[in-house]
């Protein structure tokens, strides 16, 4: 649906959002449309798939269809929108272009702001509003913020990020209503308080964009559902990004992922499947992402599951590393400001170190 050519997606909240100058647009190929057409790519802007036949080898594009000999799915995930939100000027989700630029608006006019869900990208709208000294509430359903992203004791600790910087956290408490005329003005929330309010930015998740896909056959299941190769099981057809659902051989699980990381290294895996008549190449790949809160860089390696959790460094201060170990194996890292690079702990991740490899490593960390 997107009129824009193809750019990066997470400058969108975090370097757009910086006060200042606003910084260049996140283009893949600067130069717009005309640079795609140099390399001989059509773009199809503002155009949105509809239906898919994969017997026939035809995508709908509205009235119109388009064939293929190989297709790649990548429609990504489409931001949740509660219901208890009306949809008025000032609510905003936070997934394109035009969001991020609509949201910085209302930050650089001093907008009173309102963030629903505590996960990274609505830290990141709280962290943008607070370098601007503006007022900031984040709403969180769960009694503890990041519990999907991080588990429940690591998630508190990183919510000591928000208290410092003054940002007013309220947990366990949900949207229930908006009220405004003409617009958002104030944000009901579920303990009876109101929150006054200019800006509204949802950050409640999203939904895999497959309902395009619903009379294709292919099987869907919270994404479309791929084998190893990154196919749904149609011929010459495979899919990427937030959409695809797949069994992770490197964690052993089932996954759909919505980090840039994994999108893009299983964007190479699909394309290359799509176009070689030679052996298929399987995906399997330790999920990575990473945020900037008020300054400090956070990042986080494998999966939080984990029987066991050590806190290294001083949370209250910002600067700790949490390990996750399962059977005294690490499974997964966290860094708030730490050294080594995250790098080094997704090796370790992959393949399975024995706890104590990363408690020296993190070790070198607290010493750097």
């Amino acid at each position: 649906r997107d009129t824009h050519p193809p750019y990066d997606r997470p400058p969108l909240s975090k370097d757009l959002l910086a006060p200042g100058e606003p910084p260049r647009i996140p283009e893949y190929l600067p130069g717009g449309a005309a640079a795609y057409r140099r390399t001989g790519v059509e773009l199809r802007l503002g155009e949105p798939a509809t239906g898919l036949d994969p017997d026939a080898r035809l995508v709908r594009l509205g009235e119109r269809e388009l064939g293929y000999d190989a297709l790649v799915i990548a429609t990504g995930a489409r931001p949740r929108w509660p219901a208890a939100v009306p949809r008025l000027p000032g609510a905003h989700a936070l997934r394109t272009l035009d969001d991020a630029l609509s949201v910085r608006a209302a930050l650089d006019a001093g907008a009173r702001t309102v963030v629903v869900g505590g996960g990274f990208v609505g830290a990141e709208v709280a962290s943008a509003a607070r370098r601007r000294g503006l007022p900031v509430t984040i709403v969180e359903a769960r009694a503890t913020p990041l519990v999907r992203a991080v588990g429940e004791r690591v998630g508190a600790l990183c919510a000591l990020a928000h208290s410092r910087a003054g940002t007013e956290l309220r947990c366990g408490v949900e949207v229930v209503g908006v009220e405004g005329d003409g617009r958002v003005e104030r944000v009901l929330l579920s303990d009876g308080t109101a929150v006054p309010a200019d800006l509204l930015v949802l950050g409640v998740g999203a939904e895999p964009a497959t309902g395009w896909l619903a009379d294709s056959g292919l099987p869907l299941r919270d994404g479309l559902v791929c084998d190893a190769t990154l196919s749904p099981g149609a011929e010459r057809v495979f899919a990427a990004g937030d959409v695809a659902r797949w069994h992770n051989a490197a964690t052993d699980r089932e996954m759909r992922l919505e980090h840039w990381t994994s999108a893009a290294e299983g964007a190479a895996v699909a394309g290359h499947n799509a176009v070689t008549d030679g052996p298929r190449r399987a995906f399997a790949t330790i999920p990575y992402f990473w945020s900037e809160l008020y300054g400090t860089r956070i990042q986080f390696v494998g999966v939080p599951d984990a029987d066991h959790v050590e806190v290294l460094g001083d949370p209250e201060q910002g600067r700790f590393a949490a390990l996750y170990h399962r059977d005294d194996r690490l499974v997964g890292a966290l860094t708030v400001g730490w050294r080594p690079p995250a790098a080094r702990f997704r090796a370790l991740v992959r393949r399975r170190a024995a706890r104590d490899e990363g408690l020296a490593l993190a070790a070198r960390g607290a010493a750097a």
